[in-house]
Order: C-alpha cells, then structure tokens, then sequence
C-alpha cells in the first residue's frame, strides 16, 4: 500500500470525526441560542420588575413617613394626656386628703361638746335623746362646711387645671 493512499484514508476518516462533531456542536449551538432567547425574556422580565421595585419605593417611604407622623402625634397626644391625668390625681390626692381632714376635725369638734351636753342633759332627760339631735345637727354643720370650703377649694383646682391644660396646648 502505498503511503499516500493510507495517509488519504486517516485524512478520511478524522474528517468524518470532525463532520461528526461539528454536527453534534451545531446541535448544541442551536440549543444553547434557544435557551438564551428564554434567558433574555427572563433578564427582560426581571428589568421590568425591578423598575416597578424602584418605582414603588418612594411611595413607601412616603407612606411610612405619614404613619410615622401620625404615630408621633399620637404618643405626643398620650403624653400630654398622660401629664394632665398625673396633675389631676395629684389634686385629687390633695383634696382627698384636706376632706378626710376636714371631716376628722368635724367629727373632733362634734365629740368635744357632745360628751358636754350629754352630761348636762342626762341629769334633766334620763334617755340622752336631746344631745343626739344636737350632734346630729353639729355633724351636718359641720360637712356643709367643709363641702363648702371643698367646693371653694375644687373651683380653684378645676381654674388652675383649665389653666394647665390651655397652656398645654
């Protein structure tokens, strides 16, 4: 044999190989520019939402800027409330406390002179009743007072409560 002809042959056959493989590579080729064509859709896609994204995310700030304001109003709201309610308990307190005082001292002062009438009235009147009358009408004096001296006290707290809560605003 002759070496042209066994070097045609080798020359041959790696040309059927790279026939082969050239066919096998455009197949691939041919896939690989489909799947790019499904890829460029999704890039496409994925663009368009991530402008909606950016689109939408000044609105949100907006949106949180607004309930952000409005909470803070609120808080605002409930603290000075929060101080009014403070300021109030604490004129009740003091008024609660010169009432059961006032009331103390009543009752004190309608024992004082009940023990003296009941001494003098139980030698004439051997059943006392005329000094429970007396101290009855004592104790009622008594609370009317202090209810009117209260009811003094409280217009002056409620003036200077109207003026805490106007100077709060």
């Amino acid at each position: 044999m002759d070496w042209k002809v066994a070097l045609d042959i080798v020359v041959s056959l790696l040309m059927i190989a790279t026939i082969g493989y050239a066919v096998m590579l455009n197949n691939r080729l041919a896939a690989l520019r489909k799947n790019r064509d499904d890829l460029a859709k999704v890039i496409i896609n994925f663009n368009e939402a991530t402008v909606r994204a950016e689109s939408s995310i000044p609105k949100l700030r907006k949106a949180a800027e607004d309930s952000g304001s409005a909470l803070q109003e609120r808080v605002e709201k409930a603290q000075s409330l929060r101080d009014d309610l403070a300021f109030m308990i604490e004129r009740a307190d003091t008024m609660a406390n010169r009432l059961e005082n006032a009331v103390r001292s009543a009752r004190t002062e309608v024992k004082v002179p009940q023990g003296k009438i009941g001494a003098a009235s139980g030698g004439t009147n051997g059943n006392g009743g005329g000094s429970g009358k007396g101290a009855q009408a004592a104790t009622v004096a008594a609370a009317a007072a202090a209810s009117e001296a209260e009811a003094d006290e409280r217009s002056e707290a409620e003036r200077e409560l109207l003026r805490a809560l106007q100077s709060m605003r």
